[in-house]
């Protein structure tokens, strides 16, 4: 994946300090506060997104890393709110915009008329498609890697170490795939208290096999790095990036849950009306058409393909090709809202038993 930086010529000084990157703008520019989950997914966004779209609109962006919408939710109750926007997983967005922790989106400034459908919603508009798949070490098993759910669970025919996401986010319908239900029906099995039973008692079963539960992209990119596992579950255009780092992984797109990631505006957030001035500039199609040179993850803006600046080829290797999309079952966010929170429980119950 090339590195092509169409704004390289914009001089935005960038000062790194406590763990958060600052933007510099004119003395007297506004500033928005800006959180995302850090690693190469974050300096993307800061590269393809957040700088220019500062420097088009006169402000100064503060950026910071957070594990999740969970923490804001503890800004949220204690009347803390200092972030603007949030980076999120639509599924988090979806429950988070239920709870009340998220500001509703006006769409008559914010312009989706050419997005991909489903990917904006109430309290969240889409800024790339992604997708959880399946990756594995090549150093292990070369170019015969798993390449199904049911590989993923079968400890004989690949043996070897695993890595299994620790939240419930994207990790019981792989187990459910695994235990042979189609793609089609996983959601309507999961929406009942014994769908989730089984889904988790099926990833209990591999539960001697998994080496680490991780926690975030950038974990289990380096896993991979690393060496220390054969195969993970996780985000495409992180092993990408890792590919590209030096680590041996492959991946596959069969059976994976297609996605979107999304931003979102903080209840009470301090500057609510500029937070949704500048979602509306980084949903322009040349914004995420840049964001694609930095990480293969799929814009949710279709205009972005017409630019000329994605290269034919590399547009087939995004998760939102139709040739990838194909092969994968996407993510209900419906089952999000009104199952995510029990489902949660029932999933970090099993993980300390």
């Amino acid at each position: 994946m090339t590195r092509r930086k169409m704004f390289a010529g914009q001089a935005l000084a960038v000062v790194v300090a406590a763990g958060c990157g600052m933007a510099a703008g004119p003395a007297d520019a506004q500033q928005l506060t800006v959180v995302s989950f850090g690693g190469s997914y974050q300096e993307a966004q800061s590269k393809a997104l957040f700088l220019p779209a500062a420097k088009a609109m006169g402000i100064a962006i503060k950026e910071e890393t957070y594990t999740g919408i969970a923490d804001l939710r503890l800004k949220v109750k204690a009347g803390a709110v200092t972030w603007d926007i949030v980076a999120s997983g639509s599924g988090s967005a979806a429950r988070a915009g239920a709870e009340g922790i998220l500001e509703k989106l006006d769409y008559k400034v914010v312009d989706v008329a050419n997005f991909v459908p489903g990917t904006y919603q109430d309290y969240c508009v889409g800024g790339d498609v992604f997708s959880t798949v399946l990756a594995w070490n090549t150093k292990t098993y070369g170019d015969k890697g798993p390449q199904s759910w049911a590989d993923f669970w079968d400890v004989k025919k690949f043996p070897g170490k695993r890595s299994y996401r620790k939240a419930v986010a994207g990790a019981l319908e792989p187990a459910l795939m695994a235990d042979g239900v189609p793609a089609g029906e996983v959601y309507k099995v999961l929406s009942t208290p014994e769908g989730i039973a089984r889904a988790i008692k099926k990833i209990k079963e591999l539960k001697p096999h998994i080496a680490v539960w991780w926690a975030s992209g950038a974990q289990h990119a380096q896993l991979m790095k690393d060496g220390e596992v054969d195969m993970v579950t996780g985000w495409n255009g992180r092993f990408d990036v890792a590919k590209k780092d030096g680590a041996q992984v492959a991946y596959t797109f069969n059976q994976a849950l297609l996605d979107y990631d999304c931003y979102a505006i903080a209840k009470g957030a301090p500057n609510k009306d500029q937070a949704m001035k500048f979602l509306a500039e980084i949903s322009k199609p040349p914004y995420q058409a840049e964001f694609t040179k930095y990480i293969t993850y799929g814009p949710t803006n279709k205009k972005a393909y017409e630019l000329g600046t994605i290269e034919a080829a590399y547009a087939k290797t995004l998760p939102s090709h139709p040739d990838n999309a194909a092969k994968q079952l996407t993510i209900d966010l419906d089952w999000y809202i009104k199952f995510e929170e029990k489902a949660s429980a029932a999933y970090q119950n099993m993980l300390t038993e």
